[in-house]
């Protein structure tokens, strides 16, 4: 004979304050481990939607980063005559040649600098990137000093609003458009004309090339005839898979750090559930020999505080989950170790986020409340009766 779910429910209820301040030290467990969570999945969001399956970026190789690379001139003007490359309207080959130099820009709010991406490239650069767009201003004039920034940095640096001057590699230059990245890296650069930029930083080789393919099927067969040119020694990869290796380390950091302080929060958490438990079962005895008395089995018994136990931590898991999406309303901004630059991103919460609270809610819940359910299952009738 099975105890009815009511009966559970219905205990939870009577113990009204007890049960609010367990669900509350789970519910504050849940939320840092679905912050954690939802922080690695908003930087790997972030960066993975910079690149476009449409793109590949190309490389000298072993090169980790595009400030770490160099592409010779004549190698770079060799991708135009590649196969699979598309062309514009005016037939022209998509091949952006870009230069990518770090500069340091004083954050609002503080005298303390932080490192920009500042990124030149030519007008088919900002083709190739269909998610960005321009939501102040304009963009760039080819062949002038003027430079658009993504909205992070608007928001977060000194120095960079509309006809504002920045002055960086012994020039002035002004800020003529803000542009929105869609949540993507680009949010963290500043872009200019790739010519006066090498001009200014004293530059020979460009950084990178993006390419746009015909089809995004055609990425092996264009990597290969890369390959196949011994002129080209360059490493040849899909701009998403390129961005999402750039956020590897920062995001290992993040899961490794969050888990273990989940791991740590959760074993207070667990011990909270099975003394309330262990409280539970001896306030009742009187009722648990009862209910053996009418009928019910062990196993019913220990169903029904096992159920109660995790009732009362799925009640804490709902709590941390609603507490934990109110972050997506907020952008952070920290060191992505693979570039040495400034990174904005958001939390971002997924439905694969939200199952594994869940599943860690009911874990906690179900630890906790093992040993108190079994000590309820073996009480014998006649010495809780005696002890009413």
């Amino acid at each position: 004979m099975k105890i009815p779910l009511a009966y559970v429910v219905r205990n939870l209820w009577a113990r009204k304050l007890t049960t609010l301040l367990t669900a509350g030290g789970m519910a504050l467990v849940v939320f840092v481990f679905t912050a954690v969570l939802m922080l690695d999945a908003g930087l790997r969001r972030t960066l993975v939607s910079t690149g476009s399956w449409d793109n590949a970026i190309l490389l000298r190789q072993a090169s980790q980063t595009e400030i770490q690379s160099a592409i010779y001139r004549d190698q770079a003007s060799l991708l135009d005559t590649l196969p699979h490359v598309a062309r514009g309207a005016d037939g022209a080959p998509l091949v952006s040649k870009e230069t990518l130099v770090l500069i340091a820009i004083a954050k609002k709010g503080g005298d303390k600098p932080a490192n920009v991406v500042v990124r030149g490239m030519p007008q088919a650069g900002l083709a190739l990137r269909p998610q960005v767009r321009l939501i102040d201003g304009r963009f760039f004039r080819p062949g002038s000093s003027e430079i658009v920034v993504g909205r992070s940095v608007a928001d977060g640096f000194e120095g960079t609003g509309i006809g504002e001057r920045l002055r960086f590699a012994g020039r002035a230059w002004t800020v003529v458009g803000i542009f929105d990245g869609g949540k993507s890296g680009f949010d963290s650069e500043v872009w200019g004309d790739v010519d006066q930029m090498m001009q200014a930083f004293r530059r020979t080789l460009y950084s990178s090339a993006l390419v746009r393919l015909e089809e995004a099927a055609d990425f092996q067969a264009f990597a290969d005839a890369v390959g196949a040119d011994p002129r080209l020694v360059l490493d040849v990869k899909r701009e998403p898979a390129f961005y999402e290796e750039q956020s590897r380390q920062l995001s290992q950091f993040i899961t490794i750090l969050g888990i273990v302080l989940s791991l740590i929060f959760s074993i207070g958490a667990t011990i909270g559930a099975a003394i309330t438990m262990y409280a539970a079962v001896a306030n009742r005895t009187a009722e648990i020999g009862t209910l053996r008395a009418l009928g019910f089995r062990r196993s019913s018994i220990l169903a029904a505080f096992l159920v109660e136990s995790m009732a009362l931590a799925l009640v804490g898991g709902a709590a941390g989950l609603l507490l934990a999406s109110g972050l997506q309303a907020f952008t952070i901004t920290t060191m992505n170790w693979q570039s040495f630059s400034q990174l904005a991103f958001g939390f971002d919460l997924t439905p694969r986020i939200v199952l594994s609270a869940i599943a860690f809610a009911l874990g906690m819940g179900l630890l906790g409340g093992f040993l108190p359910s079994l000590r309820a299952a073996r009480l014998e009738i006649v010495d809780a009766l005696r002890a009413a």
